[in-house]
């Protein structure tokens, strides 16, 4: 165990993980020149395709190090983007180091700080490294100074380096062999392996990532998961080298895998604990915190024949992506489909992505929305998640949301935008402190639901990507909410309601009557668009009709028969409007998100 090091690599988005990680993979040689490409280890097209890192993922090396000794790194690659942050805690709880990487032309940023905090917590060994030294605006010197008054490393022995080019990486893993802890764990004691994420595969099943703590795991003997209750027999186990590689048996303080051949997602679950049936440990390893989605909205299926397939592709990607919550929901415009929970926008985005290349399916995702709690006038209280759901308002005593405390971490010239940008959306200050020169911390209490659109994007635009942002759950708190409906060819279509506050409700009704009007196609006849809130229409648009020209072949001859066709053009356009179904474009859903920016 004295041989092995396990360390993971964090820092803000796009300053430089992945590229860090593929040089370290061919100075070991793990990777033969031939196989080497860029991002080896974002191994998505969605990864390659934005650039960043969506999902963590394990690699084995062997480093012959200075002192003549060969040493086992199990590195993990975690994402940097913050709505990915709870695959960043798990990565950190199978590790004892973590490379803090920063980009020396930007220096500290939000994420670096947030995963910094999460790595300190986990009482892991930090060792900072600047990267992209080589860039013409790069400044090592004052980022060396930030980086030194943030966690007190001297500022000689933060290591400088290009991962791009190569240069002075070998000091790095040299740092790893030194600094980082060898793996603590007793190798005979009963088998307790954490399970920190896992995929699913349609030849082995679920095939788990695990990090062995205590003991021993081999190949034949049956393992129980200590949560669930579940019991296998694997189909193989193994390394990541970074492919797949089968092994005998991974001892403690090892990184690998444990092809389960369970076909049910729920019975192994991230964060379980794996033990032998035959000699079970007392107690598992402490899990992971539950993880609180922000944003939710509904999934449907464009097709209602394909809800069977949406909800098999959303048990696998749950799989690889314990973050997703979801439960079964029915709309009238849009039948059967779910309300799935979501960390943030970009992470919404993604996951849509994945259902729509990864499974093949042609999905609908309605506008975002929070939980609120409703009291009627008999008192009794209702948990509603989908404003459709809300009741009348006749029968409505009050509506509660759900407000949170954020934490706002930015640089103190961004004082102004950030206090501007919570009280425009109802927020209220509490206080604020000085956790380090030229840094802020800022308090507030603001409602969830003016927080899960754009108000991210928009801090992150306000201070130049430098604030961070964490939350807690506060309490439900009753406001004047009411429920603003939209009517299309008067029917009401319930994936566009939405619940705002009344004085916000005629701004918003008319701004997303504006937007439809442009994205909802001509019909053959008008189709009126309506904002309904308080039992009256507070904003209406027509869709002009298409129009046929039906007197084109009558020429010459008397004015009735030109009022014949005519008449006869009125009964169809009449009967046709009463049984006409109006297609909505998926661009109409996803305008209700886009109306903070106007």
């Amino acid at each position: 165990m004295q041989q092995i090091r396990n360390f993971c690599i964090i820092a803000h988005i796009d300053h430089g993980k992945s590229t860090l990680a593929d040089r370290m993979l061919q100075i070991t040689g793990t990777i033969s020149a031939r196989e080497m490409t860029e991002q080896v280890l974002d191994s998505m097209p969605l990864e390659r395709e934005k650039g960043v890192t969506i999902k963590a993922s394990a690699v084995r090396m062997q480093y012959n190090a200075k002192d003549g000794q060969t040493y086992e790194f199990n590195l993990i690659d975690t994402p940097g983007h913050v709505d990915f942050g709870y695959e960043v805690s798990r990565a950190l709880e199978a590790c004892e180091g973590a490379l803090l990487v920063v980009d020396a032309s930007q220096g500290i940023q939000a994420q670096t700080l947030a995963n910094l905090y999460m790595a300190l917590e986990a009482d892991l060994e930090i060792i900072p490294v600047i990267n992209k030294i080589d860039m013409p605006s790069a400044n090592p010197d004052a980022v060396a100074r930030e980086i030194s008054q943030l966690i007190g490393t001297p500022e000689e022995d933060i290591l400088r380096i290009s991962a791009k080019s190569g240069l002075n990486v070998e000091a790095v893993l040299e740092a790893v062999v030194q600094r980082v802890p060898a793996p603590k764990g007793d190798p005979d004691a009963p088998l307790r392996a954490l399970i920190f994420d896992s995929h699913y595969d349609a030849y082995k099943g679920v095939v788990a990532y695990i990090r062995v703590v205590d003991g021993r795991i081999q190949g034949e003997n049956p393992l129980r998961l200590m949560v669930t209750g579940a019991e296998l027999k694997p189909i193989e186990i193994g390394t990541f080298a970074p492919a797949m590689t089968p092994a005998k048996q991974l001892e403690a303080g090892e990184v690998g895998y444990v092809a389960t051949g369970l076909k049910t997602v729920s019975e192994c679950r991230v964060g379980d604990t794996f033990t032998y049936k035959a000699n079970p440990a007392a107690a598992a390893l402490p899990g992971y915190r539950q993880v609180k989605p922000m944003v939710f909205a509904g999934i449907y299926p464009v097709e209602g024949e394909d809800f069977p397939e949406l909800k098999e592709a959303l048990e696998k990607l749950q799989l690889n992506d314990a973050s997703l919550v979801y439960e079964p929901e029915t709309s009238q415009a849009l039948n059967f489909g779910f309300r799935c929970g979501f960390l943030g926008m970009f992470h919404m985005e993604i996951v849509q992505e994945r259902l729509e290349r990864e499974y093949d399916l042609d999905i609908i995702v309605t506008a975002p929305s929070v939980a609120y709690e409703v009291v009627t006038n008999t008192g009794e209280t209702l948990q509603i998640e989908s404003p459709a759901d809300l009741p009348e308002e006749g029968n409505i005593q009050e509506v509660r949301e759900p407000w949170m405390d954020i934490e706002i971490f930015t640089p103190t010239e961004f004082y102004g935008p950030v206090m501007e940008l919570v009280t425009k959306r109802r927020g209220i200050y509490i206080n604020e402190e000085y956790p380090a020169p030229e840094r802020i911390q800022l308090n507030f209490e603001i409602p969830l639901a003016e927080i899960i659109i754009d108000f991210f994007d928009q801090l992150k635009s306000a201070t130049r990507g430098y604030a961070s942002l964490d939350y807690q759950f506060k309490e439900y708190r009753a406001d004047k909410l009411v429920k603003l409906e939209i009517h299309v060819n008067m029917e009401p279509v319930d994936a566009f309601t939405t619940i705002v506050h009344k004085n916000d409700a005629y701004r918003k009704g008319q701004a997303l009557i504006t937007k439809l009007k442009d994205l909802i196609p001509r019909q053959l006849f008008v189709v009126p668009i309506q904002a309904v809130s308080s039992g009256r229409v507070i904003s209406r648009a027509n869709v002009k009709a298409m129009r046929k020209d039906v007197l084109a072949k009558c020429y010459g001859g008397d004015i009735t028969r030109k009022r014949k066709l005519l008449e006869k053009q009125k009964k169809g356009k009449k009967r046709m409007k009463m049984v006409g179904a109006v297609e909505i474009p998926q661009e109409a859903f996803l305008a209700v998100l886009r109306l903070g920016d106007e």
